[in-house]
């Protein structure tokens, strides 16, 4: 079978205007300002509003991607949603309704679901069917995140959700790319922990029963055994599959120039950043927007072209982990 080049031609965000601070946040959690902003690294975080659905916050940030692309939505063959599950209905297809608000009338449109881990995964299964789909000029990427309504901050048992925020995120891949390529892809899964962070009645505390369709709020199961099973290897796992993708593309760990991965508290991010040779000046930490589920790695793309640390030519890395518990990586050459 041919290989065709799959590249990045357009990548937009979208976030609500309603902003929490580290302050505003220690008054609902208890945990004082200094240890949110230092230590969990959440100095401010992006909160939905009503009208802010998953699916609304998906379709801002895919018609920037598409602005920013100059192509025309009739140009997409297929719209794929790889943000939350904790979207406008339960049993519903959110990337249909994206592509209804974008006008991709000629696109087909279904999800992929794979909690934070699902950015890199989704780049990965466009590519590949793209390879097979010769139609497939144009599939569009698109997530959006409001998890931050599942976490109760009394709850001490989620803390480390606690740096969930609000948003959405959108690629858009171009089928015979000449830039941007993406390269290669991998992912690991440890089933064992796939009922560690579910829905529970017990961790809703004081607050409302119902938020919109469910029921419940998300919780840690058994968190001596989560905590022991990740920090044996969570970052092992995380320079597993970035390696993985990067070999994959034909290219050395040590070319790499940039990396763009999921929030979490600041010295975790920093372990990593050295573990696969890199600097701070060499990624971006998303300390003021928090964790927004899927949509944190085109974020970080976004966020360090802005800043200069991306340059024409370079290796970058996108990854994440999420529940369940998955971690992935994507390597892109940029420019």
């Amino acid at each position: 079978m041919m290989s065709f080049p799959v590249g990045i031609a357009g990548i937009g965000t979208y976030f609500p205007d309603t902003i929490e601070t580290a302050a505003q946040f220690e008054q609902r959690s208890a945990i004082p300002a200094a240890i949110l902003t230092e230590k969990m690294g959440i100095r401010q975080r992006h909160i939905a509003g009503s009208q802010d659905t998953v699916t609304l916050m998906a379709t801002r940030a895919a018609q920037d991607a598409l602005t920013m692309a100059k192509v025309d939505p009739q140009a997409i063959k297929v719209v794929i949603s790889h943000g939350s599950e904790h979207k406008d209905h339960l049993v519903w297809n959110a990337a249909s309704q994206i592509q209804h608000n974008i006008g991709a009338v000629n696109a087909y449109a279904f999800e992929l679901y794979a909690l934070c881990a699902g950015a890199p995964i989704a780049m990965n299964v466009a590519r590949g069917l793209m390879q097979t789909d010769t139609g497939a000029e144009y599939v569009l990427l698109a997530a959006g995140s409001r998890e931050n309504d599942l976490i109760n901050p009394k709850n001490e048992r989620s803390r480390f959700m606690f740096n969930f925020g609000a948003g959405g995120g959108a690629m858009l891949l171009q089928r015979n790319a000449t830039r941007n390529l993406i390269l290669g892809a991998a992912a690991i899964t440890d089933g064992a922990l796939s009922q560690a962070v579910i829905l529970t009645e017990a961790a809703i505390g004081d607050g409302p029963r119902e938020v919109g369709d469910l029921v419940g709020r998300l919780d840690v199961t058994n968190p001596e055994f989560m905590a022991e099973r990740l920090g044996g290897s969570s970052l092992e796992n995380f320079v597993r599959v970035i390696r993985d993708a990067v070999e994959q593309g034909g290219e050395r760990l040590e070319n790499v120039r940039f990396l763009g991965i999921t929030h979490m508290k600041r010295s975790f991010y920093l372990e990593i950043l050295k573990a696969i040779g890199l600097t701070p000046d060499q990624s971006v930490y998303l300390e003021d927007y928090g964790h927004v589920q899927s949509v944190d790695q085109v974020l970080a793309l976004q966020l360090g072209l802005a800043q200069g640390k991306i340059r024409p030519g370079d290796l970058v890395v996108l990854a994440g982990a999420g529940t369940g518990y998955t971690w992935s990586a994507v390597a892109l050459r940029w420019g």
